[in-house]
């Protein structure tokens, strides 16, 4: 005779454990917990630094707080006369360098200047001087819609690299100024009106050679 297996005591009326659940006390724990969580998170923006991080470079920012009142004084009050500029560099560009200019590290050196003279035709941006006394070099300004170059930021002297965190940041300032200038001189300047005219310019220039000086200005004012 097969043997009947005999039913385990209580299988079929086991109880399923419910999910887990806390206490009273837990909850309130619990509770208290989150909220000094979020007592002490600090939201940022994308546009904040984070910590230990240095904050984004605003460059219109610092051109606004620069140009008008650091950079344009200093370029009055440094600038040379360029009849005595261009002499000097061509007979020693770096003796000239050193006397009138400034630079930062081994680049080009740069220069407040001042002259006056007759204004030309102006073409592709740029505003040819008839100056007295240069009569190799070609003197002209430029007028934009694009500026090139640095030599408002480089001619003052006291705007260095190592202001900067980065060199994206040092060509960013340059612009920046730049963009200063156009909004304060150019904006309201009718070059038309100039051409066969004197002026007198006062800027600052980062010449290749002694023959070719083409300034980014900071005054053209016609002269009677």
């Amino acid at each position: 005779m097969t043997a009947v297996p005999q039913a385990r005591p209580n299988a079929g009326n086991a109880r399923r454990r419910g999910p887990l659940t806390l206490g009273r006390g837990s909850l309130i724990a619990l509770v208290v917990v989150i909220a000094a969580m979020l007592a002490t998170t600090t939201y940022r923006s994308d546009s904040q630094a984070a910590p230990g991080q240095a904050a984004k470079f605003d460059a219109a920012k610092y051109g606004a707080d620069t140009y008008k009142s650091k950079v344009v004084p200093a370029i009055r009050k440094n600038a040379v006369d360029i009849v005595t500029l261009q002499k000097a560099l061509a007979a020693d560009s770096d003796a000239a360098g050193k006397k009138y200019g400034h630079r930062d590290g081994t680049g080009l050196y740069s220069f407040a200047v001042t002259f006056t003279g007759t204004a030309g035709k102006a073409t592709s941006g740029i505003l040819p001087i008839t100056v007295p006394g240069i009569s190799k070099a070609r003197v002209s300004v430029q007028i934009g819609p694009a500026i090139n170059g640095t030599a408002l930021r480089d001619a003052v002297g006291f705007i260095k690299f190592g202001q900067f965190v980065n060199q994206v940041d040092y060509a960013d300032a340059g612009t920046a100024l730049n963009n200063q200038m156009k909004a304060a001189v150019l904006a309201h300047l009718n070059v038309a009106s100039l051409q066969g005219k004197k002026v007198t310019v006062i800027g600052a220039t980062s010449p290749l050679t002694a023959d070719l000086l083409t300034v980014t200005p900071i005054s053209i004012e016609p002269t009677p």
